[in-house]
């Protein structure tokens, strides 16, 4: 892997006529460390006072646009998004999923991954990242491993008006329901600061298209995370975000950009 922006000095030794880099070389075409990930992935450090919410999005999109194929997002990866995924998820307080794609993907709990458990003890993280679940509904199945085995709680943020049966079903199953919202759905905004009230600021959301699509709304998304898979789909297949059209589009600006054998490992932020 290589990075091609921000460009630096040992970025630009990587460029044909201008030498070959050391083996550490940042900017040169080899595998990363998990370790140097992380560091190129690190949540911005919060302004001093109250500590703010940062909420990063992780998508992949094919050249044409499409978040999935045949309804998953894992046959447009390859080996190093999922390294990257992984890694955002080691860096993160809570992972933020929408119910449609617990149920097409097949959640499972966050595992603790010994590469990373240093850094967070050091930041006063648990063992691994909490996923919280954005249902309006509460329609899932909660005999799930995500709900009955996680090695920390799974939270299910949903609205006041939930029904109350299934409130209780996924408190059952060991599940913490926050509210975040006054009616049935959730608001994306409340739902932000609900998961900071609860101590958790690096927020980590991995879609679905329904979900990014109502935090763009909202205008709650801080960064995107996008892997851009050089491949062509065609088809019906979703875009990274869905849902109503925002009045007047967002400008995100470019933070960082790496390339590995044809993908490109995007991160935007809000400008």
């Amino acid at each position: 892997m290589r990075r091609l922006f921000p460009v630096t000095d040992p970025t630009a030794a990587t460029e044909p006529g201008r030498g070959s880099a050391a083996p550490e070389n940042p900017g040169a075409d080899r595998e990363w460390s998990l370790a140097e990930l992380a560091d190129a992935y690190a949540y911005p450090e919060p302004p001093p006072g109250e500590p703010r919410a940062w909420l990063r999005a992780n998508m992949v999109s094919t050249l044409d646009g499409a978040a999935q194929h045949d309804g998953r997002s894992q046959p447009i990866s390859n080996a190093v998004d999922m390294r990257i995924f992984g890694t955002l998820r080691a860096l993160a307080d809570v992972v933020l999923v929408g119910a449609e794609t617990v149920r097409l993907e097949g959640y499972r709990p966050a595992r603790a991954r010994a590469e990373f458990a240093e850094r967070r003890e050091a930041a006063g993280q648990g063992p691994v990242p909490a996923v919280a679940v954005v249902s309006a509904s509460l329609d899932l199945d909660f005999s799930l491993p995500l709900f009955t085995s996680p090695l920390v709680p799974t939270l299910v943020l949903t609205g006041a008006a939930a029904a109350p049966d299934r409130v209780a079903a996924a408190e059952k199953a060991g599940a913490r329901v926050v509210v975040a919202g006054g009616g049935v759905g959730v608001e994306p905004a409340r739902a932000v600061r609900a998961l900071a009230e609860l101590g958790h600021t690096r927020l980590l959301t991995e879609g679905g298209p329904r979900l990014l699509g109502q935090l763009v709304a909202a205008e709650v998304l801080d960064e995107l995370c996008l892997t851009v898979s050089p491949m062509l789909t065609a088809g019906d297949a979703q875009r990274i975000a869905g849902g109503p059209s925002v009045s007047v589009p967002h400008r995100f600006a470019l933070a960082s950009l790496l390339e590995e054998d044809g993908f490109l490992f995007s991160r935007y932020q809000r400008s």
